[in-house]
């Protein structure tokens, strides 16, 4: 079912000619289960982490693990420069109560990140860490559980159905 959503957007001629004038390889825009579930886990997992550039670690990513990589970068979209204050603070939260630290008092402002950079960049990362070992393999094993349990379903509704000539 989830194969088909994509399967039937992803078959155009323009999306083609696409691939085709810029030479992409396929293999790095393939729908399965194991190429979609990477994709979320990487570009979760670099979207978390406070740090500029991260598109292109995903593209440098590339080189060591297949995934599909439009997904992947999708997904570094998360942390947009709307969601990016309360990302970051909450990992900055999680961080000082992992690390049993005095919590400072936040400003959104840049000469106040500049001035306590050096104060909370443990934390920070530390909370960074904490939400890339826990919510980004729980994407993927989940995301993995709903597309086995999806294809389940329609093989056994499919062996249900009566045939037709």
């Amino acid at each position: 079912m989830v194969k088909k959503l994509f399967k039937k957007n992803a078959t155009s001629s323009k999306f083609d000619a696409f691939i085709e004038k810029y030479n992409i390889p396929k293999e790095y825009l393939f729908i399965n289960r194991k190429m979609v579930t990477r994709a979320l886990l990487i570009g979760i997992s670099i979207g978390l982490i406070p740090m500029p550039f991260q598109m292109l670690l995903v593209v440098g990513m590339i080189f060591f693990v297949k995934f599909n990589v439009p997904i992947a970068l999708l997904m570094v979209w998360l942390s947009n420069p709307l969601t990016m204050p309360f990302m970051y603070y909450a990992e900055y939260k999680t961080g000082v109560y992992l690390l049993g630290m005095d919590q400072l008092v936040v400003e959104l402002s840049l000469e106040w990140f500049e001035n306590h950079f050096s104060s909370i960049f443990l934390p920070l990362y530390t909370g960074t860490l904490f939400y890339i070992c826990t919510l980004a393999p729980l994407v993927y094993f989940g995301v993995d559980w709903l597309w086995i349990r999806s294809v389940r379903k329609q093989r056994r509704l499919a062996s249900k159905e009566p045939f037709h000539k």
